[in-house]
C-alpha cells in the first residue's frame, strides 16, 4: 500500500463515499504497522462535488484532458508573443472547449448517479480556466486528485481582451493609403498598442503574483489552523484514550469482583442444595419410620384389644369357676353332714 495508489482510489469515489473509504484505508495502514502512511491518508481531504466532477472528467476523458493542456500552452505562448490572430483563434477555441468539457463533466456525474448543479458546473469551468492559464494548475488537475476547484489567476480573462485589441496580420507588400505619414502613424499606433499590452501584461503578472502570494498566505494560514486543529484533535483523542483505558481498568476490577461474588454465591448454593438434599432424605426416612411406627401402633392396639378381650373372658371364667367351686364345696359339706350318724 502506498499513498499514490490510495489517493487514486479515493479521489475516483463520489464525495459521499470518500470519508468512510479513507478512514478504512487509514485503519488498514495502522493495522499493517505504517502509522506515518495512516496519518498521511487521514489528511486527505474530501473533494467537493465540483472537484470530483473535474477528477472524473480527467479519468474518463484523458484525450480531452491532454487537449486542454496543449490549448493552455498555446494560449500562453500566443499571449507572450502578442500574436493577435492566434489569440483570437485560440480564445474562441478556449470558450468552446471549456463549455463542452463542463457539460461532459456534468453528464459524467449524472451517469455515476451523483449529478451536480449549475453552481458546481461553473466551478468546473473556473477550474478549466485555471488549467489553461497556469501550467502548475494543469499538472495538478491532470492527476485527478483535486479536493476543491481551482481558481484562474487574476487577469486571465485579459486573454480575450488582448485577442480583441491585438493588431490583425497584414499581407506582405500591402500599404495603407496615405503614404509614409500613414505608415508612421500606424507604427506609432502599433508601438503604443504594444506598450499598452506590455503594461497590461506586467499588471496582469503583478496581479497574478499578488494573488499567488495571497493564496500562499491563505494556504499557510489554513495549514496552521489545520495543524492546530489536528493538535487539539490528538489531545482530545489522547484524553479519550486515557479515559477509555481507566474505564476499562475499572470495568475489569468490577468484573473480577462480580466473578468472585458469583463464585461464592455458587458455592453457597451448592452447600444449600446439599443440605436440602440431606434434609429431604432425612424427611423421607422419618416418614418411613413414622409409617412403620404407626403400623406397629395399630398392631399393638389390636393386641391390647385382644388381650383385654381374653382378660375379660378369663375373668368371667375365673368367677364362674370360683362360683362353681364354692357351690361344689357347699354341696360336699352338705352331703357330708347328711352321711354322719347321729350321736347318742
Amino acid at each position: 500500500m502506498d499513498l499514490d495508489a490510495v489517493a487514486d482510489e479515493l479521489y475516483a469515489l463520489p464525495p459521499a463515499d470518500f470519508t468512510a473509504a479513507r478512514d478504512e484505508r487509514a485503519k488498514d495502514a495502522r493495522t499493517a504497522g505504517d502509522r506515518k502512511l495512516a496519518e498521511r491518508i487521514r489528511r486527505l481531504r474530501r473533494p467537493t462535488k465540483a472537484a470530483w466532477a473535474s477528477n472524473l472528467l480527467v479519468r474518463r476523458r484523458p484525450d480531452e484532458a491532454e487537449q486542454v493542456l496543449r490549448l493552455g500552452e498555446a494560449l500562453r505562448q500566443a499571449h507572450q508573443d502578442l500574436d493577435g490572430g492566434q489569440l483570437r483563434k485560440l480564445s474562441t477555441q478556449q470558450r468552446q472547449v471549456i463549455a463542452a468539457l463542463a457539460r461532459q463533466a456534468r453528464e459524467l456525474t449524472a451517469q455515476a448517479g451523483q449529478p451536480i448543479g449549475e453552481g458546481a458546473q461553473r466551478e468546473v469551468e473556473e477550474t478549466l480556466r485555471a488549467v489553461l492559464a497556469d501550467p502548475d494548475a494543469g499538472q495538478e488537475w491532470v492527476r485527478g486528485r483535486l479536493a476543491k476547484p481551482l481558481a484562474a489567476p487574476t487577469g486571465f480573462a485579459l486573454l480575450a481582451d488582448a485577442a480583441r485589441s491585438a493588431p490583425p496580420a497584414t499581407g506582405r507588400g500591402k500599404r495603407a493609403s496615405g503614404g509614409r505619414v500613414a505608415d508612421l502613424d500606424a507604427a506609432r499606433s502599433r508601438r503604443r498598442e504594444r506598450q499598452e499590452q506590455e503594461r497590461r501584461r506586467e499588471q496582469q503578472e503583478q496581479e497574478q503574483r499578488r494573488e499567488q502570494q495571497e493564496q500562499e498566505r491563505r494556504r499557510a494560514q489554513q495549514e496552521q489552523e489545520w495543524r492546530r486543529a489536528q493538535q487539539e484533535k490528538r489531545r482530545e483523542q489522547r484524553e479519550r484514550q486515557a479515559r477509555a483505558h481507566q474505564e476499562a481498568e475499572d470495568a475489569e476490577r468490577r468484573l473480577r469482583a462480580d466473578e468472585a461474588e458469583l463464585s461464592a454465591a455458587e458455592d453457597e448454593q451448592d452447600r444449600a442444595d446439599q443440605r436440602k438434599h440431606q434434609a429431604q432424605q432425612r424427611l423421607t426416612d422419618l416418614r418411613k419410620q413414622l409409617k412403620e411406627a404407626e403400623g406397629e401402633q395399630r398392631e399393638a392396639d389390636e393386641a391390647v384389644r385382644e388381650a383385654r378381650t381374653r382378660t375379660r373372658k378369663a375373668d368371667r371364667a375365673v368367677r364362674e369357676a370360683r362360683r362353681r367351686a364354692t357351690d361344689a364345696a357347699a354341696r360336699a359339706e352338705q352331703l357330708a353332714d347328711q352321711a354322719e350318724p347321729p350321736t347318742v
